[in-house]
């Protein structure tokens, strides 16, 4: 693609006040009239074809004053090494287009090995201050699917994202770092990660104006990239809000299959709640756990007559709790969310709302077991 088509694309991508999937879907009208991306800026007549808004036309009129300056930035970044790829380019991510359809970004600024956006890919994302559990699990899971020739995809902030990195390129894996910022204001992590980046194991990766430094505001688009980008998913700690828990919620509402590190007993994190919603459980090593595994196991002997129903009945008669205290008191190895769940089954027990939610008898009879 010629520097001029590429000037257009650019402008199409940083022209404000337009929703990224209004874009998208003006380009495709523009497109199935047999016009490029040039024709939408400067023939006029198409733009009563597409039936803009009257505010849209204001700011196509407005942007096309923008042409010149952004030939040079686009002029500036090819002579930098920069590489600019819009979304209709053959080395666009497939990956990318699938998971965000028209809410994928316009164009993508990259350095590195372009290739990377072809291959298998994964993404391990969670909390800044993640616990040593978190970060084991992290470190493991990308070691494993960095043998595996799986890319890692990584958000470069502090916590999961960067072990991520650190984990993959330690075993000479290959790693896609997405920014949240503009690729021009990431000198310093250039020449960090120079020698990878020549060797084709690091693709650097922004779809913000090259300029824009880094903010809250990019790092929580960021994440929707982020996502976007993997077709496997592993959280390795989540908090009840922020960027991770709505990005897994995100992508759950989409039916797709993320995979949540299942908790130790009295961990203070939403892993549980994400396991609850939808996401799938998996052990230390990011291998699925199936339902059995996560009901059967008490970590001591049960002698006759003894059960977990037993015990939780038992309990629950002497006051009220929460799944956290339940599973403390009774020694359980079951996650939180999946006695809550049991719980809920049971008319005879009843849910005292509040924080933390508790449970209590109500004395009904003759309900089904919770196991």
């Amino acid at each position: 693609m010629n520097q001029q088509e590429l000037t257009y694309w650019v402008t199409l991508s940083l022209m404000p006040k337009i929703w990224t999937k209004r874009k998208n879907e003006l380009f495709v009208n523009c497109f199935n009239r047999n016009h490029n991306i040039i024709d939408l800026f400067e023939n006029e007549n198409l733009w009563n074809e597409l039936i803009l808004t009257q505010d849209e036309l204001s700011l196509f009129k407005e942007t096309k004053a923008q042409l010149s300056q952004n030939a040079f930035l686009v002029e500036d970044l090819l002579n930098q090494g920069y590489e600019i790829i819009p979304i209709i380019s053959k080395d666009y991510s497939l990956t990318l287009k699938i998971n965000l359809k028209y809410n994928a970004p316009i164009v993508l600024f990259i350095k590195g090995n372009k290739q990377l956006l072809q291959e298998k890919s994964i993404a391990i994302v969670g909390s800044r201050k993640a616990e040593d559990s978190s970060l084991r699990f992290t470190d493991d899971v990308a070691k494993k699917c960095s043998k595996e020739f799986k890319v890692v995809v990584s958000g470069f902030a502090k916590g999961i994202d960067k072990q991520a990195l650190d984990s993959t390129l330690a075993v000479k894996g290959q790693s896609i770092i997405v920014l949240p910022q503009g690729i021009n204001t990431f000198s310093s992590g250039m020449k960090q990660y120079y020698r990878q980046i020549n060797q084709g194991d690091v693709l650097i990766l922004s779809t913000f104006h090259p300029r824009s430094p880094w903010s809250v505001k990019l790092a929580m688009a960021r994440n929707s990239i982020i996502y976007g980008l993997a077709k496997e998913i592993y959280v390795a700690q989540s908090d009840n809000k922020g960027g991770t828990w709505s990005g897994v919620l995100a992508g759950l509402s989409k039916g797709r299959t993320i995979y949540v590190r299942n908790p130790n007993v009295g961990e203070k994190n939403a892993n549980n709640l994400l396991i609850e919603k939808g996401a799938k459980p998996v052990d230390m090593n990011g291998n699925l756990i199936i339902e059995s595994e996560l009901t059967s196991l008490v970590s001591e002997p049960m002698t006759e007559g003894d059960n977990i129903e037993n015990r939780i009945i038992k309990l629950l008669k002497e006051g009220f709790y929460s799944t956290k205290e339940i599973i403390s008191k009774l020694n359980l190895s079951i996650t939180e969310a999946k006695l809550r769940s049991q719980l809920r089954k049971r008319d005879d027990i009843e849910e005292i709302k509040g924080r933390p939610i508790k449970f209590k008898i109500n004395n009904a009879k003759n309900e089904p077991t919770l196991f």
